[in-house]
């Protein structure tokens, strides 16, 4: 429980210099709340991801859209598919785009269970 408390003023201390240069004031409670959206947004793994890095992710692994449109049965993935044709309807599709999202939560899951097995 201390080293984390220690953890925590070292970080603060870095974000304080941080927001000083930037000319910011704040005080404790604010300053708390922005550690704690950075540290939650940190352990989204779709955090910072493009939408075409997934998809082309999600096409390696299935190794072509044939496999990935058995998966998603979307007809962007199984009629001429392609990852433009597939970004522009996923951009303007939110249960399709809820569907790759979630298929590649579970591809990267899929990968650390690999990874451990192999470890073993």
């Amino acid at each position: 429980m201390q080293l984390q408390l220690v953890c925590f003023d070292v970080v603060c201390n870095q974000m304080q210099f941080t927001l000083r240069q930037n000319n910011l004031v704040c005080n404790e409670m604010q300053f708390y709340l922005y550690f704690y959206k950075m540290e939650q947004q940190s352990k989204d793994p779709l955090h910072g991801k493009r939408l075409d890095t997934i998809l082309e992710e999600l096409v390696e692994y299935y190794q072509g859209f044939g496999e990935l449109g058995k998966q998603i049965n979307i007809k962007c993935f199984t009629d001429n598919p392609s990852i433009n044709s597939s970004l522009k309807f996923l951009r303007k599709t939110d249960w399709a785009r809820t569907k790759v999202e979630s298929l590649y939560l579970y591809v990267l899951r899929q990968k650390k269970k690999e990874a451990r097995n192999k470890e073993e």
